[in-house]
């Protein structure tokens, strides 16, 4: 039986720190367990020896000219990779908080009729993660989940393996929810998923993603809501058009009480407000309606 081509693939800005005990690990294991791979790193614009590190230790290196963020280096990624005619991808992250020992746990569950495994940090262990950062894992694991109508429990985890055929059936559009929209696309494809446990450690030093906590649980529920927005349309507008239409009936209402009491006099400004909250709601409602006709 002809063994299956593997490319590891990693991401990479300025982890000339870390990457070396990364790519050792990676050959270590994959050596060990007899497979037949390579090792790719995207350079995503780094200013710090990380290309010159990685081809040390023996890894192809793709490098952006530029910074384009994990997105664009995820679909860099693909590209190569079935270029390089992978049969399987495992993609795992340059800064060592993922340990190269569990890769061949997600090849395995990929050789046993899986599409896409992800590495789930929270079926697993978390040796240390800021309190902002996982609150936002889980509300985002939950809009996934609902989404998808299966239990996601670590939806923006950068540790998964998956086919050749999801590389090429799954374009990645989206330049902030890679992770995410691999996962619905995958299964709106049908493609069989999987999560399996995994480590997940303290990262050694400064993290780039949450520098400013504010900023990162921001950035977090914009990605929320531009998910619903993406995915559930109707959801997503209808909550906005039925709370506009309910704030104006409410205005109607209490111009109901006034006309068997008092009796209405003046109150212009609020009746035009009262017209402009329904006549809005019903707009939002049929954009709603339009927009998951035409939905991703």
């Amino acid at each position: 039986m002809t063994k299956k081509k593997i490319i590891v693939t990693i991401p990479a800005y300025n982890e000339a720190k870390t990457l070396g005990p990364i790519l050792k690990g990676i050959h270590k294991v994959m050596g060990e367990a007899g497979y037949d791979y390579d090792i790719l790193v995207v350079d995503d614009g780094s200013n710090d020896g990380t290309s010159e590190i990685a081809r040390k230790e023996k890894a192809i290196v793709v490098k952006h000219p530029y910074n384009y963020g994990l997105a664009e280096t995820f679909r860099t990624e693909l590209k190569k990779c079935l270029d390089l005619k992978a049969d399987i991808i495992v993609h795992i992250d340059a800064d060592g908080q993922y340990l190269p020992r569990y890769i061949p746990l997600l090849i395995q569950g990929v050789e046993s009729g899986y599409d896409l495994v992800l590495g789930s940090r929270f079926a697993g262990k978390i040796e240390s993660m800021p309190l902002i950062k996982k609150i936002g894992n889980i509300a985002f694991s939950k809009v996934i989940s609902q989404i998808i109508r299966y239990k996601v429990t670590d939806c923006q985890t950068g540790f998964r393996a998956f086919t050749k055929e999801v590389a090429e059936k799954i374009p990645i559009a989206s330049d902030h929810t890679y992770t995410q929209e691999q996962i619905i696309r995958a299964v709106k494809q049908k493609f069989k998923l999987k999560e399996v446990p995994v480590f997940f450690a303290k990262r050694r030093g400064k993290s780039r993603l949450i520098s400013n906590p504010l900023e990162y649980a921001i950035k977090a529920w914009i990605n929320i809501l531009r998910t619903y927005r993406d995915y559930q349309p109707f959801k997503f507008f209808g909550g906005f058009g039925i709370l506009s239409m309910t704030l104006g009936f409410m205005i109607g209402l209490w111009f109901v009480y006034l006309h068997f009491t008092t009796g209405i006099t003046g109150h212009i400004g609020l009746l035009v407000l009262m017209m402009l909250l329904i006549l809005t709601g019903i707009q939002i409602l049929f954009f709603g309606f339009l927009a998951d006709m035409n939905k991703k």
